[in-house]
């Protein structure tokens, strides 16, 4: 296994890991409101996520931006809990098969702020592997296509479960909504008391 590939890997493993679960919530979070229909949508949404991160991963592990990682630790919950808490007052279509029409520019401006502190959570576990790599420019380019690669699987088992959720048992996206994103919202309350710095 060439270089590439070894932290190709190590960015796919980094994200689909259960015990990193709180990049996995903020992803949840993310694309709650959303089903199959508005694939563009979650699109634009992920890739503003993935501008964000990108830009402080890359800042951050080549030493560009310091920051304390106490903060970073408490801010990533605090990510999650406010796109949770803001999707409860989503308002979905009159009917369930048709897409979400309401201009979601304020999510794309969230997801990618957000992505900006989530990239200098993602920074922390990868400076650590860098230590013997004379350039860190390709690892850092492997790194991120397999975190990207991993949420891309995320996003899909997501809109794929609210699609089983929504068509096949029933439950309407509003419903579909108040659960995930409530028990994302509570999940988050957990993680901002434990990382609490004041």
């Amino acid at each position: 296994m060439n270089e590439f590939q070894a932290y190709l890997i190590l960015g796919f493993d980094h994200i689909t890991d259960v015990n990193g679960y709180d990049h996995i919530l903020f992803i949840v979070a993310l694309c709650a409101v959303y089903q199959m229909t508005d694939w563009k949508r979650i699109l634009v949404l992920v890739t503003a996520f993935t501008v964000g991160h990108s830009i402080t991963l890359a800042l951050a592990t080549m030493q560009l931006f310091t920051y304390r990682s106490d903060v970073i630790e408490f801010l990533i919950p605090v990510t999650i809990f406010i796109t949770a808490f803001g999707n409860l007052a989503h308002k979905f279509p009159k009917s369930e098969i048709e897409p979400d029409t309401r201009p979601p520019r304020l999510r794309y401006v969230m997801a990618l702020l957000f992505g900006l502190i989530h990239g200098l959570g993602f920074s922390n576990f990868l400076r650590s592997m860098l230590g013997r790599e004379q350039s860190i420019v390709q690892p850092l380019l492997a790194f991120n296509i397999g975190l990207e690669l991993g949420q891309l699987i995320i996003v899909g088992l997501l809109v794929g479960a609210a699609f089983a959720a929504n068509r096949l048992l029933g439950v309407p996206r509003r419903d579909w909504n108040l659960i995930l994103s409530g028990a994302t919202a509570g999940i988050a309350l957990t993680l901002i008391q434990k990382t609490c710095i004041f």
